[in-house]
């Protein structure tokens, strides 16, 4: 932008405004034919529309630049009516420097079109970014409107080429100083001229790439017609002055004939010939066709197709009319089948009442008597339980005796053969020598083969066995299941169900009433604990059977392929030196692309074909990447059942590496890979970077690590990263997708996917969450928190931006700083006594202040007391009492920001009231009971509390009734979303121009 060249402020202040633009030259009106003027290009507008400025009013611009900075800041917004024919000051969004303007149109009450009259460009400005400025810089502009000789854009151009034609004349004189030849000038001063930049006819290069076409002839002369979209008068210097020489050439075919002709001869209007010296003014429409043909752009087909338009027009209006009034028709309609309805509903509600009321009465007595029936049974059951027997327990014994089972003679063998297998697996594990490795390998395969063997015989063995029919025939025979000898049977009806329970009950009542003595009941009760021991021995014996059996078949399947055979590497050394040479291709096709960047001979075309070059490769650098991931997995796999001695055996592969991280470390990228661009909004605690990977935008955080940092951000994130591959999706916590280690800094990144504008704080500040929304979002943070409790993580940094809400539904936990401990570093032990108390302080902001002034002035902080800044919501802090306190983190801790992230969302701006602990006080709210129960026990009772009881607290359990729709809700929210949307698009196109203003621009 021609607006960002330096300016200089004037020395003396005092001076007035008017004379420091005495030295200004006005330009001349009075331009003679083929004058030649050397201006520097500052706008364009089309292929052959552009406005430059005069290389002689350079100081002019410099001197107005000044008096706008010191006039405008101080000067008054517009207000009323804008006059389009007076010059303002206008505050350009660019560079927020000010520069001179006039209003083009009025876009709404707050927004108007202006033009900055010394450049050519134009803005949608705000009525607050426009101000008046003095008489003394109501001059003429300084740029001027210029149209290339003998040149019109084709009809019918589509806007693509449009835009190439735009940016091609911009590369030829944009900011470059070229010679314009004057042959006319518009009467609204757009200024003819034939424009030279060194020996290159500019005209003639745009005509060349087909950007614009040569102007078309007439019969009588040899001038050319020049096409505006807006005519007017037209200021001629010489009516005899040649086109251009490259138009005399042969191609006739790009030449079309008028599309009309006007009649009569030139008539001259002579009447200010006296002021114009050479000039000749006259109107369009009485232009001859010999002399200088203009006749009309409208064609017959132009013509037929707006009758067409206008038939289509009123065709439109007749079938509106017809739908209108079947709308009035339908609209009677449905009132009138609305009123029916409701009389329909009204009577069905008083029938549904009356049937309520009947049934409970007659279905609760029903179930009064059942119940008391199922008691007495219960204890006839408890005092006589010989009478759930019968002759079962005869045959029960019967069956015990004959065909009991016994331990397969191979089993004892097999275990401890396979004991001392597990025992070499684990000595080859914990070896750290490669010689004695190599001893302790040969021995486990020894043993390995024994181990087969041993496996055979046991298949052999119970495959003989009738596991299935026996255990089946003891559980037919396990008297200890208590069940009600009721149909199983799917019954319809709850009438159904009552009578079927009811004679099940009776049944078993009038059996259970038969009397029987004490010896008899002595006798049954030891027969009957007797039969149930050897039921249950041998239920467990066929259970170990069963288990031992899956076990060898799995290990015969899969030693078949492993058994003298050593696992391969050769793969992954393969995909490993196939990275190294994309990564060094990669390296210097980027070296290439900087170095052609910063040449002198800036070729736009050949840095695209690099950059499209660049972007293969780093495709290519990923996907092997990813290669690699997989056959480490696959390795760790062997390592973890059959191969311990991979990590020994091959350490250059860095296998164990890979295993400690949890699959999460990788060696094979690097920082300087990454197309990466710093986000420096968020970069207030550590680097981010913001970049795209197979698809999915990403960040990269940096954390800055020594020897023993290093050991720690590695164990923590494959513990971060173990707990959420669990159960992934599922699993509340956002995902880590890769960790690497910088070579040349003592940086570690890691790489999480980047959810714009999802976090709490950015949502509640556009459109906050309902009621409903917070619930489902806040659910999926509990089930987050679960997630890591369960693996022994305490978060310790819970707040309202690393909590996620994604889609608005999907609630998601952030990860936290792997370089920190949880240890009680967040405030020194004195400043308890200063913070949130509200007996000293009745401005909780103050308090507020405290904290905030403590963490952002104390140098010596640690990484977990600049993490407390985020810690606290407006006047609410989510540190808990015992951190305060100098306690350590715990899940109760994480619980308290929790409960306080869920208050917030739950009472939106309303102000917090505190104790003198600086626990928010939860009366003062109307809310759900549900949520108010848990929110006392995630903030007043948490000793108890846990995570797993926060996922099944009743406000996430009762099913809610479809909430009321919010039109005004909704539509805020709908509108937000298009907006983004729409920036994101813009971002997108501005992104995509950028790209090829440089490829065809120096």
């Amino acid at each position: 932008m021609a607006q960002r060249r330096a300016r200089k402020r004037s020395a003396d202040p005092e001076r007035s405004l008017r004379a420091r633009f005495s030295g200004i030259v006005q330009m001349d009106e009075d331009m003679h034919y083929n004058k030649v003027e050397d201006v520097v290009g500052s706008h364009v507008e089309d292929a052959v529309t552009f406005w430059a400025q005069s290389i002689s009013r350079n100081k002019d611009i410099m001197k107005i630049g000044c008096s706008l900075s010191e006039v405008c800041p101080h000067a008054n917004s517009v207000f009323g009516n804008l006059d389009p024919k007076k010059i303002y000051g206008g505050l350009f969004s660019e560079d927020k420097c000010w520069y001179r303007c006039k209003v083009l149109k009025i876009i709404s009450d707050e927004k108007c079109l202006v033009r900055y009259i010394d450049y050519g460009n134009t803005e949608i400005l705000n009525r607050s970014d426009i101000v008046e400025i003095p008489l003394d810089l109501q001059f003429s502009s300084v740029a001027k409107k210029y149209r290339l000789w003998g040149l019109q854009i084709p009809s019918g151009q589509e806007v693509t080429q449009f835009d190439q034609g735009r940016t091609f004349l911009g590369s030829l004189i944009f900011e470059k100083e070229i010679k314009m030849r004057i042959k006319a000038t518009y009467q609204d001063g757009t200024v003819i001229a034939q424009a030279e930049y060194g020996s290159v006819d500019i005209g003639e290069e745009v005509a060349k790439k087909g950007f614009a076409e040569k102007c078309k002839l007439t019969s009588s002369t040899n001038t050319c017609e020049e096409k505006k979209s807006d005519p007017g008068q037209l200021v001629l210097r010489n009516l005899k002055s040649p086109i251009p020489s490259w138009g005399h050439r042969s191609n006739q075919s790009a030449f079309t004939r008028p599309k009309g002709r006007l009649s009569g001869r030139m008539t001259l209007d002579l009447k200010n010939e006296n002021d114009a010296g050479n000039h000749v003014t006259f109107p369009k429409e009485n232009l001859a066709v010999g002399d200088f043909n203009l006749g009309s752009n409208v064609s017959l087909a132009k013509i037929k197709q707006d009758q067409k338009l206008i038939e289509e027009n009123e065709r439109l209006k007749t079938e509106k009319e017809v739908l209108l009034e079947s709308y009035k028709v339908l609209e009677s309609k449905v009132e009138q089948t609305a009123q029916e309805l409701q009389q329909e509903k009204a009577t069905t509600m008083d029938l549904t009442k009356h049937l309520e009321s009947t049934l409970k009465t007659h279905v609760g007595t029903r179930m009064e008597n059942l119940a008391a029936k199922v008691e007495i049974l219960k204890e006839i059951r408890r005092v006589n339980i010989s009478v759930r027997f019968g002759n079962d327990l005869s045959d029960a014994m019967q069956v015990l005796d004959e065909e009991c089972f016994t331990t397969p003679a191979s089993l004892p063998e097999l275990e401890r053969i396979w004991a001392e297998y597990s025992l070499a697996q684990e000595n080859i594990q914990t070896c750290e020598n490669v010689s004695e490795g190599n001893i302790l390998i040969a021995k486990r395969n020894e043993v390995q083969q024994k181990l087969n063997m041993a496996v055979e015989v046991f298949i052999l063995e119970v495959d003989e066995l009738p596991l299935n029919k026996r255990l089946k025939t003891l559980q037919a025979f396990d008297l200890s299941v208590e069940e009600s000898r009721t149909s199983e049977d799917t019954i319809s009806s709850l009438d159904e169900i009552l009578e079927k329970t009811e004679s099940s009950v009776c049944k078993e009542l009038e059996i259970s009433l038969v009397e029987q003595g004490d010896a008899d009941k002595e006798i049954i009760l030891n027969t009957y604990s007797q039969v149930l021991q050897k039921i249950r021995s041998e239920e467990r014996l066929i259970a170990a059977i069963q288990s031992k059996y899956e076990d060898s078949i799995e290990f015969k399947k899969q030693i078949i392929e492993c058994l003298n055979k050593n696992p391969n590497v050769d793969h992954l050394l393969s995909i490993k030196k196939t990275l190294k040479n994309l990564k060094a291709r990669l390296r210097w096709k980027l070296v290439e692309k900087n170095n052609l960047e910063e040449s002198d001979d800036y070729d736009g075309s050949e840095i695209e074909k690099i950059k499209q070059e660049i972007a293969q490769l780093r495709n290519s650098v990923f996907q092997e990447i990813y290669r690699e991931q997989e056959e480490y997995e696959k390795l760790n796999s062997l390592v973890q059942k059959w191969f311990p001695e991979l990590p020994l055996l091959y350490p250059e592969i860095g296998l164990l590496k890979y295993m400690n991280s949890g699959g999460l470390l990788t060696m094979s990228l690097e920082r300087d890979l990454l197309d990466a661009e710093p986000m420096k909004e968020l970069s207030s605690k550590r680097p981010l970077v913001c970049s795209e990977v197979n698809g999915q935008i990403i960040l990269l955080k940096g954390y800055s690590v020594d020897v023993d940092t290093e050991a720690r951000v590695i164990q923590r994130a494959a513990a971060y990263h173990r707990a959420w591959r669990k159960a992934k999706e599922e699993s509340g916590l956002l995902p880590l997708i890769f960790l690497f280690l910088c070579k040349s800094d003592p940086m570690a990144y890691l790489m999480v996917p980047y959810y714009p504008r999802a976090n709490l704080s950015a949502v509640q500040a556009s459109v906050p969450l309902t009621s409903e929304e917070a619930l489902k979002v806040m659910k999926g943070v509990a089930q987050g928190l679960h997630t890591l409790h369960k693996a022994d993580i305490i978060h310790g940094s819970l707040h309202q931006n690393n909590v996620f809400a994604l889609n608005r539904e999907q609630g998601i936990v952030g990860d936290f700083d792997f370089t920190k401990s949880v240890e009680p570093d967040y405030f020194p032990k004195w400043l308890h006594l200063f913070t949130f108390s509200s007996a000293v302080y009745e401005d909780f902001s103050f308090s507020t202040f405290l904290l905030t002034f403590y963490c952002l002035s104390s140098s010596f902080l640690t990484s977990s007391q600049r993490a407390s800044v985020n810690m606290v919501i407006g006047d609410l802090s989510l540190i808990s009492p015992e951190l305060k306190m100098g306690k350590p983190a715990s899940p109760s801790s994480d619980l308290y920001a929790y409960g306080c992230l869920l208050l917030w969302l739950s009472v939106q701006n309303q102000k917090f009231e505190t104790n003198e602990d600086g626990i928010p006080k939860v009366d003062q709210f109307h809310l759900d009971h549900n949520v108010k129960s848990l929110l006392y026990s995630l903030i007043y009772c948490r000793s108890s509390m846990t995570a797993e009881q926060v996922l099944n607290a009743e406000c996430f359990l009762v099913p809610k009734g479809k909430s009321t729709p919010n039109p005004e809700k909704d539509t805020e929210y709908t509108q937000y979303k298009e907006k983004e949307e729409l920036k994101m698009e813009n971002l997108d196109k501005y992104k995509e121009k950028t790209r090829n203003d440089e490829a065809n621009s120096d």
